[in-house]
């Protein structure tokens, strides 16, 4: 039991936050309790803002504070080369690698059934439409080495099949059930530039 109910009651909200247990919560609680009031406002100002103005790229998906996100505008970037990935975690993950100079496009996740997730809950229908304009020569599938990210490929390849596009999928660098956002950025780049053909 906590000495109040408000202190209680944040360490609640902290503990809803992925890998916080409580005892770290009452950690973050407790240190922001030491902080002062300009602080504060500066923290919980910086998430509202974030909350109500971060937008989604309307080419590929990703986060941005503006309508089209800064990959996509630059002009440096090679749009004939599309890498497919499942959320914004794994954006970051191949963009940490330096290895990789084309666009993305984020699906939201992946297949599951077992979830509930079918291809209508993910962002298939825009690639499709990417891919149907003939600017994009190469798609990578570059979703985790696991039952559901393979279904999606599977399914999304069936989908651009009608298509003049190359599909490649990652190298097989990735130990398979590994998720891209953990694995190292030597691996992960190696199995970026060493891809193969999706087959």
């Amino acid at each position: 039991m906590l000495p109040s109910r408000l202190l209680d009651n944040a360490v609640n909200q902290f503990s809803r936050l992925p890998g916080v247990g409580r005892k770290t919560a009452l950690r973050l609680v407790l240190h922001m309790l030491r902080q002062d009031n300009e602080f504060m406002e500066e923290f919980t100002g910086a998430l509202t803002q974030m909350k109500r103005e971060i937008k989604h790229c309307k080419v590929c998906h990703n986060i941005s504070d503006t309508d089209v996100c800064t990959i996509c505008s630059d002009y440096r970037r090679d749009p004939s080369t599309v890498c497919v990935v499942e959320n914004i975690q794994d954006v970051m993950a191949v963009e940490n690698t330096q290895q990789f100079h084309g666009l993305y496009h984020v699906l939201g996740g992946v297949i599951s059934p077992m979830d509930g997730i079918g291809p209508a809950d993910l962002e298939i229908d825009s690639l499709v439409e990417r891919v149907s304009t003939g600017e994009v020569k190469e798609v990578i599938f570059a979703l985790a080495s696991t039952m559901e990210g393979d279904t999606t490929n599977f399914y999304i390849s069936k989908r651009l099949q009608q298509f003049d596009v190359k599909l490649s999928v990652i190298a097989r660098g990735i130990s398979v059930g590994d998720e891209l956002e953990y694995t190292d950025e030597l691996t992960l780049g190696r199995s970026i530039v060493n891809r193969v053909p999706f087959e």
